[in-house]
């Protein structure tokens, strides 16, 4: 595992740094073959961020789950920085999934036990981080994402927005190639959904990462560099 994850350098700017080819997924559904996923691919640059858009049901949430190692394609290529993650162990994709993806999902999914900075330091912590590095990295992303004054609240504690701001923070603790969003905005209000969105935005582009997001919000996913849409199982 060691080797593999050696060659999973940061990648430059504009290079291709996750590539899907042939994407497939099959469910058994009451005993029979349920195809959410029939093929297709696209490539993600460093530095670019993409739309995934399609109807409820259309498998986008099952390929962002895919794309992010928490489920494997029935059939398919996966390749992060050059090398074919679909075909990693469970632990290799552990790893790879810590130190190159970061997630933000519709929810905030903070841990309602622990404060918004422990939060963020938790996934530094697992990585093998300087508890007194990770400590600073924690504050300056809190900082970043204008939540720094809450560092000390748990997420019941914090409105809607500002949980979502402390799970964006989250999301870029181990300085991840690659975001991936699942409707980050869709449970907050129109005012609260613009704000994380823009701080999303202004995150990815400054820090020169990737994104793939899927959204519902056209306004949104028109604000990407491409959009790519899912249609009959199809992506592309």
């Amino acid at each position: 595992m060691s080797g593999i994850l050696k060659s999973l350098s940061k990648a430059n700017v504009g290079d291709v740094v996750l590539s899907v080819r042939d994407i497939g997924r099959t469910f058994i559904e009451g005993g029979q073959p349920l195809h959410i996923l029939k093929g297709g691919g696209f490539d993600l640059r460093r530095g670019e961020i993409i739309t995934l858009v399609g109807p409820s049901g259309c498998g986008k949430s099952t390929l962002l789950q895919c794309v992010g190692l928490l489920d494997k394609p029935t059939h398919g290529q996966i390749v992060i920085d050059g090398i074919p993650v679909h075909k990693m162990n469970d632990e290799e994709r552990t790893s790879v999934r810590r130190k190159k993806l970061g997630f933000v999902y519709q929810r905030h999914n903070l841990l309602d036990d622990f404060t918004a900075i422990e939060n963020v330091l938790l996934p530094m912590l697992a990585d093998g981080a300087d508890e007194d590095a990770a400590f600073a990295r924690a504050s300056r992303l809190l900082k970043s994402a204008n939540v720094l004054h809450r560092a000390g609240h748990r997420p019941s504690e914090m409105s809607g927005g500002e949980q979502q701001r402390t799970a964006v923070a989250r999301s870029l603790a181990n300085n991840p190639d690659i975001l991936l969003a699942d409707e980050p905005t869709g449970s907050l209000d129109p005012m609260h959904a613009a704000t994380v969105f823009d701080l999303l935005l202004d995150l990815v582009r400054r820090s020169k990462m990737a994104m793939l997001f899927v959204t519902h919000d056209m306004s949104l996913a028109n604000r990407a560099d491409k959009v790519i849409t899912i249609k009959n199982g199809i992506v592309g």
